[in-house]
């Protein structure tokens, strides 16, 4: 009896060779495509990026022998396939515009240590960021020029006559252009419940608005997901503290639309998303799919819990 069972895990241990084997001749490895627009900061950035992004986030990475044997490398391949989707630094390309939105989430996602991903991170320990190199990278950020505001009088009005302009709703909204992946703006949402206020990096002040179809899905916690039509829209201005120390909205930034639509913005798990800047609704964005690379990695990192929507309110608060 018991040969025999000693038989039978031999088998056993023979056909899962057989079969493991099979799999390293079946396996496609992972090829690094050419580097077509490299980032190009500073040394010390560079340097940075380098050792803690660029062995998931580029085209130019280097896996260990252990990452190249199946199963294991299907899971690698995927996830560097995901990681070059979402950034790449060997496919930079950008305008300043958009180089500075995709510094700005970097500094969000190393600043609130989402990235490296800490499972990495156990295996490449090598990678980790020291506070110091996120400072680098902050001191950096922080200091990048605006290059979205129009040097025009609108820079030297008052907060107030800044609100009264941007409460305007008598402009012609079919001359405000779409933004390149087909959402139009609108002055609807100056009309709807505020969900939210918040600040964020930049010394900025957001209010968020949402529609009648987002409201009654956060009411009734209909996150995962939120239903087609949900409308977010999130208005973004400059913080001004006055003589007195209290703190207002100064200069209008720009006003960020999601706009849920399942089947139409597949890539961005089913969020359309959208920037206009300035009083003078300026579209941000050169390609359709500008958003897959600079505005969904951030919500899928922090907000998947709540259907990739940032400071969802509480129950309570929709009541009042």
């Amino acid at each position: 009896m018991k040969k025999c069972n000693i038989k039978v895990l031999l088998i056993a241990a023979i056909g899962v060779l057989i079969v493991f084997l099979i799999l390293q001749f079946t396996d496609t490895p992972l090829v690094n495509k050419p580097v077509t627009s490299e980032v190009n900061i500073n040394p010390e950035i560079n340097a940075i990026f380098e050792h803690a992004c660029y062995n998931c986030h580029s085209n130019e990475v280097e896996l260990e022998w252990y990452d190249k044997v199946a199963p294991i490398s299907w899971i690698v391949k995927r996830d560097v396939l995901y990681a070059q989707k979402v950034m790449n630094f060997s496919e930079w390309d950008s305008t300043p515009a958009a180089e500075n939105g995709k510094l700005w989430a970097i500094l969000n996602m190393v600043k609130s240590r989402k990235m490296p991903l800490e499972h990495y991170l156990k295996v490449n320990p090598e990678a980790k960021l020291s506070d110091q190199e996120i400072a680098v990278i902050e001191t950096y950020v922080r200091a990048l020029p605006d290059k979205n505001y129009p040097k025009d009088t609108l820079r030297k009005k008052t907060s107030v006559e800044e609100f009264k302009l941007w409460r305007k709703v008598d402009r012609l909204m079919d001359s405000v252009p779409l933004s390149p992946n087909g959402i139009k703006y609108s002055d609807d949402f100056k009309n709807w419940k505020v969900l939210s206020l918040n600040t964020l990096y930049g010394e900025t002040m957001r209010v968020t608005y949402g529609n009648e179809i987002a409201v009654k899905a956060i009411k009734n916690e209909q996150f995962n997901p939120f239903p087609d039509g949900a409308v977010v829209v999130k208005a973004v201005w400059e913080q001004v503290e006055n003589k007195y120390g209290e703190i207002t909205p100064g200069k209008f930034i720009n006003v960020q639309f999601m706009v849920k639509d399942a089947k139409k913005f597949s890539d961005t798990e089913g969020w359309g998303f959208a920037k206009f800047s300035t009083q003078n609704l300026i579209p941000y964005g050169n390609t359709p799919n500008f958003a897959v690379t600079s505005c969904i990695s951030c919500h899928r990192i922090k907000a998947k819990e709540t259907g990739y929507l940032f400071n969802v309110p509480l129950e309570i608060n929709l009541k009042n």
